[in-house]
């Protein structure tokens, strides 16, 4: 794919995935044209601020709730990522029609608007809490992957496509729990929720070359999920701070001990590449299913779960990661 004559739109353009990416857009793939789209201008003046004020960056106001500026949005657009989403768990739950709102119905929003402005590719952004969803957050972003991929059967006669991409939880995005854990490291003492808890990691500039990786592989249709490594939360605490005392506080409404990326049922119809997993649509043959002949089939009752992963991060390598967050951390408050 030639990014350089390419226009790009991200949704939640000033999120943490969304800086992170398109910072690496703009410095090693020079598109013609990079969009924010979002609804905060404050979040918009500080990232123009902050350096995102090249030549070919555009700032665009607006709410995937809005299917008509969504519209003005994408004439011209070549290709979509879709990450605007509300995605703390806490607040998903107690305001569950605003959740549907923006994370089920704003899907269905960049699904219309891109298909009636012609838009070459769509990606969207999940997460593993949609794999056997137990709280309202993954249940919307199970229901946002479903409709992103069935609508490729929208697309017939068109040249739109659509796909997503599933990871795990991303080191120092916005509300996640490391950043708290610095901030909990000088009070000497760190909150957990369960010490048998394990969870999938990767950093953001995985998580955003993924992506890039993914949207020049798409057909449309497939679910891409990374082989990416575990850790517990009890060597992740130790990893950010080896000499707190750690308070189990009990686990939260809607959180689960593990988190799964792909269940036994989906394990079926995926394949499996060398770095990552590509789930079929299952429920359609439009496109997608390339794949089969470029990898191999999962074994029967086969599950990518962050407990039984082989992959895992030790200790130094969790401080490895955790490093550059805190530094900026410590940035900030200077």
């Amino acid at each position: 794919m030639n990014w350089k004559d390419k226009t790009i739109l991200v949704t939640g353009g000033t999120g943490s995935f969304g800086k992170k990416f398109i910072q690496i857009l703009l410095d090693e793939y020079q598109p013609e044209k990079v969009i924010v789209f979002s609804r905060d201008e404050l979040k918009q003046h500080e990232m123009r601020v902050a350096g995102f004020n090249q030549d070919n960056l555009r700032y665009f106001i607006g709410d995937v709730r809005d299917v008509e500026r969504l519209k003005r949005a994408m004439y011209g657009v070549d290709i979509v990522v879709h990450a605007a989403a509300l995605k703390q768990v806490p607040a998903c739950e107690y305001n569950p029609m605003e959740a549907i709102n923006t994370n089920i119905l704003g899907s269905s929003n960049v699904v219309d608007a891109a298909l009636d402005t012609g838009v070459e590719r769509v990606l969207a952004l999940s997460t593993d809490k949609a794999v056997n969803p137990v709280n309202l957050y993954g249940a919307t972003k199970l229901a946002a992957e479903k409709l992103t991929v069935q609508s490729n059967a929208y697309a017939a006669g068109k040249d739109t496509r659509f796909s997503c991409v599933r990871y795990g939880n991303v080191v120092g995005s916005r509300g996640s729990v490391v950043p708290i854990f610095l901030k909990q490291r000088s009070n000497g003492k760190l909150t957990i929720t369960d010490e048998r808890m394990t969870r999938f990691w990767l950093s953001l500039e995985q998580g955003a070359r993924f992506v890039i990786r993914c949207i020049e592989a798409m057909r449309g249709g497939e679910v891409f999920v990374p082989k990416i490594p575990s850790t517990t939360i009890v060597d992740l605490a130790k990893a950010i701070a080896p000499d707190a005392d750690i308070d189990v506080i009990g686990i939260r409404p809607g959180e689960k001990l593990h988190e799964v990326l792909i269940s036994e049922d989906e394990a079926r119809s995926t394949v499996e590449l060398d770095d990552m997993y590509v789930v079929q649509p299952a429920e359609a043959f439009w496109f997608g299913y390339e794949w089969q002949q470029e990898g191999k089939s999962l074994p029967d009752e086969y599950r990518y779960a962050s407990n039984t992963n082989t992959q895992w991060l030790d200790i130094a390598q969790i401080q490895e990661i955790v490093a550059p967050i805190a530094a900026e951390m410590e940035g900030e408050k200077a």
